[in-house]
């Protein structure tokens, strides 16, 4: 009867390493799977994307915020709007731009800004505020630069710190993707001003020929959201790991098999 078990066993280990060595072919994150920039082919059957020749700076919204500096040299102004003896003055609320598209400022009617780049936005304050203050200089920011990460990767709510700002720049301030998300299938939810529907690029991020497609730049307000894969439970991180398991488990049965050939003497 013994005999019989030892036998078994001994099936039973051939029968994992196979299994096991099989699997290490196809349970590792390859490069294939997870490299960035690769170069399409129809072996790996990765799209080709066109360049965007259209690309625009961002555009203010509706419920956007605005910040502002005013910098004029007028004594008087500046000692009504509290700057002591700084003839700078630094606004530091964010005033929000309402439904009809503008935005209420100090000492200014209502200034329409909705659907005007930053920079254009910026020279028709400057305008409005040199109608009243002849020297006047405006400093003028969006507040709510942010993007948002969720998903299979470290979710959280990012600034956009520079102008151009592309998916690559963005995913590495999250710690970059988890091995697990889908390349294949990442998706940007991007609200649309004249629509309440936002509309979602999705695009294959290991092309290198996402460079400058319209899936390059992030703009304020962007989610950027990575899925796992469907297949991400039979894969490992690194061959290594693997290899690990396999030795574990090989080492498991051995030792089963040695205690019972003990038993049976």
């Amino acid at each position: 009867m013994i005999s019989k078990t030892m036998k078994a066993m001994k099936h039973t280990i051939q029968l994992l390493v196979v299994i096991l060595t099989s699997l290490l072919l196809t349970g590792c994150y390859g490069h294939r799977v997870i490299g960035l920039l690769q170069e399409p082919t129809k072996r790996n059957k990765i799209p080709v994307y066109e360049k965007d020749t259209a690309h625009e700076e961002y555009r203010i919204r509706v419920n956007d915020e605005i910040i502002y500096r005013l910098i004029t040299m007028d004594e008087t102004i500046s000692k009504i709007l509290g700057a002591n003896e700084s003839v700078n003055t630094q606004y530091a609320n964010s005033y929000r731009v309402y439904e009809d598209g503008t935005i209420d400022l100090p000492f200014l009617k209502p200034v329409h800004v909705e659907g005007l780049t930053v920079t254009q936005a910026q020279d028709t304050v400057k305008a409005a505020f040199r109608e009243i203050i002849p020297d006047a200089d405006v400093k003028l920011a969006l507040y709510n630069k942010t993007f948002t990460v969720i998903g299979d990767i470290r979710s959280g709510e990012y600034y956009i710190y520079k102008e151009n700002l592309n998916i690559f720049e963005a995913l590495a301030m999250t710690g970059d993707l988890l091995d697990s998300g889908d390349r294949r299938h990442v998706r940007i939810i991007r609200p649309q001003p004249d629509n309440d529907k936002p509309e979602v690029l999705e695009f294959d991020i290991r092309s290198n020929t996402i460079i400058d497609s319209k899936y390059y730049y992030i703009y304020p307000n962007d989610v950027i959201y990575v899925a796992r894969t469907k297949d991400s439970f039979v894969k490992v991180a690194s061959y290594t790991g693997f290899l690990g398991l396999i030795t574990s488990s090989v080492s498991l049965l051995i030792s089963v098999l040695n205690f019972t050939t003990t038993l049976s003497k």
